[in-house]
């Protein structure tokens, strides 16, 4: 079950919650709503990496412990807080500010990698349990308003 505040509105907070799941389809939907159509693929891939990372790493997917996303749009900025009531961890900086993917071979890493590339900030609290992902958006991705001749 996913449980949602309504009505979205830009500039204020949002939450969306739902048990620690890997069906992340109706989620992502719901997320993407008011992104401009450009950018669905790239934020997706990111936003599914970050809410697998909450209910796989984070939450082990007990269904009992849910994934938390808070998401807001603001000045050119979408921002989303998400959420697990795991035991936290915390950001290897080995990649994650470099070009470079960790190796084809490395288990660990390559999704946080991902994140920093999608997004224009990744952020932790201290205990590991909540990321904050930011994307700015420039005004050539909304539609322009028809201008007529006199």
């Amino acid at each position: 079950m996913i449980s949602m505040t309504i009505p979205l509105h830009t500039g204020k907070w949002q939450t969306v919650s739902f048990p620690s799941t890997l069906y992340l389809c109706p989620v992502l939907d719901l997320l993407l709503t008011k992104i401009p159509k450009e950018l669905h693929p790239e934020i997706r891939l990111g936003l599914q990496e970050a809410l697998v990372n909450a209910a796989k790493h984070g939450n082990g997917l007990d269904p009992s412990k849910p994934v938390v996303v808070k998401f807001a749009y603001k000045k050119g900025e979408y921002s989303w807080l998400i959420c697990n009531q795991g035991t936290g961890f915390f950001e290897c900086e080995c990649y994650s500010k470099s070009d470079k993917f960790p190796p084809e071979e490395s288990e660990n890493g390559r999704g946080l990698c991902m994140l920093h590339h999608i997004f224009d900030r990744v952020l932790w609290n201290k205990q590991g349990t909540q990321v904050k992902l930011c994307k700015q958006v420039h005004h050539h991705f909304f539609p322009r308003k028809a201008v007529t001749a006199f």
